[in-house]
């Protein structure tokens, strides 16, 4: 077996326990975004192009609520902006890879993708295909995303409400969060984030979460610049 072919493998193996909770959160997208008024073409086309799970959340939630469009736009800039933060901590990793590769690495990365992939990287020395672990992680999760879209969309109301397939979603975030808090930065930006997202819930359009997000980028900047 190749290097190329042992770091995608092993890029897809690190991401399966993540993809048991992306499934049911694919299922729930499909099904809301009927809900809000996409057609099944748009519903799935989304999730192909945007590639951002909770990015569409926000998306079907505005538009089912007749967010202006300008909102919309800016609530879902808001809400990928970190992705940023992840690609300039995996920019250094990355460097003598191809303007190609990175090109489909930026598309493939999430959070799911990124969460296994710096701890990887963080561990191990830069190697000449490193990136192959990345494009497996990316890839896994965009075929579970397109494969459980498209059954939330094809089920739609059928999900019944009583399974409460949305706690995978929080679970699964707890367990890509927990091992990169490891200092005091990664944690005060995590706990103030948390905090503000409860406080600021009620707000229209989800301007909560931006306020959050925004709290948190603030608070683990200060809290690095000291130290």
């Amino acid at each position: 077996m190749s290097e190329k072919t042992k770091q995608f493998w092993a890029g897809v193996r690190a991401e399966v326990p993540l993809l048991i909770g992306v499934f049911p959160f694919g299922m729930i997208y499909g099904a809301l975004a009927l809900n809000a008024g996409l057609s099944k073409p748009a519903a799935q086309m989304m999730s192909s192009i945007v590639f951002a799970g909770s990015a569409q959340f926000v998306t079907t939630q505005l538009v089912h609520e007749a967010a202006p469009g300008l909102v919309i736009v800016l609530t879902i800039a808001v809400v990928n902006l970190r992705h940023v933060l992840y690609s300039a901590s995996l920019a250094p990793y990355l460097a003598p890879v191809s303007t190609r590769w990175k090109t489909l690495l930026s598309y493939l990365l999430t959070d799911e993708a990124y969460a296994p992939t710096i701890l990887k990287y963080e561990k191990e020395e830069v190697t000449p295909h490193g990136h192959w672990f990345l494009f497996g992680a990316g890839l896994a999760l965009w075929t579970i995303w397109q494969i459980s879209t498209a059954l939330g969309i094809f089920l739609g109301t059928a999900i019944p409400e009583s399974w409460s397939l949305d706690f995978a979603l929080p679970l699964t975030f707890i367990a890509m969060v927990v091992p990169v808090l490891k200092n005091r930065p990664a944690i005060a930006a995590a706990l103030s984030a948390g905090i503000i997202a409860l406080l600021a819930y009620s707000l229209p359009y989800k301007l909560g979460l931006i306020l959050a997000a925004l709290v948190g980028i603030t608070v683990g900047t200060f809290m690095e610049g000291r130290e």
